[in-house]
């Protein structure tokens, strides 16, 4: 429902107003399901974790943070943004590397410098009822190449917006990176005629670089 004016005495605590394309809206107050997956589990105590840990830093790490942090800005919400604090820059970067069992860092990394992507496309193949997902690398992707996958598709789906971490690229093989491993211990076999899409990107120092994506139909056999 899309609202002209909304008066503070008449809020709803049953509805949540937000910004919509065309201007104020209103929706119903929905408590987010929690199906605490392992990675879900994972993240949180990764946060946990370099939260506690930023405490223990002396302060002049702490002070090295926080000099890094004015640098690099926040993702928008809700039309504004600003300069990280050092607590978010540790976080961000500290948390990144847990989740990929890489060793922590206690002072900031100088800006990152990404190598050109090694992955140039997604083929996926279906022989003899076998099917086959890979990523065409004719360069080695090196070992910090991430991946996010997303569950199968509509074919006539052209765009998605909901991709999980499913791992780094694996060397290439003549040229071929299989990722089939990968992607169906996260999602599954997809099905013959789904659609599937990729991202990927570099990781240096916790960072990554603007990613770049894929997609392909699983086809018949």
């Amino acid at each position: 429902m899309k609202l002209k004016y909304i008066s503070r005495n008449e809020k709803d605590p049953s509805a949540v107003v937000c910004a919509g394309r065309y201007g104020l809206v209103s929706r119903s107050r929905v408590i987010p399901t929690n199906p605490r997956t392992q990675r879900q589990l994972d993240v949180r105590r990764h946060l946990a974790e370099q939260a506690r840990r930023f405490g223990h830093l002396t302060d002049a790490q702490r002070d090295a943070w926080h000099a890094a942090a004015a640098t690099y800005q926040s993702h928008p919400r809700q039309g504004q943004s600003g300069p990280l604090t050092g607590l978010h820059l540790f976080i961000r970067v500290n948390c990144k590397l847990a989740l990929f069992g890489l060793e922590p860092l206690n002072t900031p990394p100088p800006p990152p410098v990404f190598p050109k992507l090694a992955p140039q496309d997604l083929v996926i193949t279906n022989t003899a009822r076998v099917i086959a997902v890979k990523l065409v690398c004719p360069a080695d992707p090196g070992d910090n190449t991430v991946l996010r996958a997303s569950p199968s598709q509509s074919p006539g789906r052209g765009t998605c917006g909901e991709f999980r971490i499913i791992g780094t690229c694996p060397a290439p093989v003549a040229g071929l990176a299989d990722i089939t491993a990968l992607y169906t211990a996260c999602f599954g076999l997809p099905p013959v005629g789904r659609r599937i899409f990729l991202r990927t990107s570099t990781m240096v120092s916790g960072f990554e670089s603007l990613p770049r994506e894929f997609r392909a139909l699983v086809p018949a056999p």
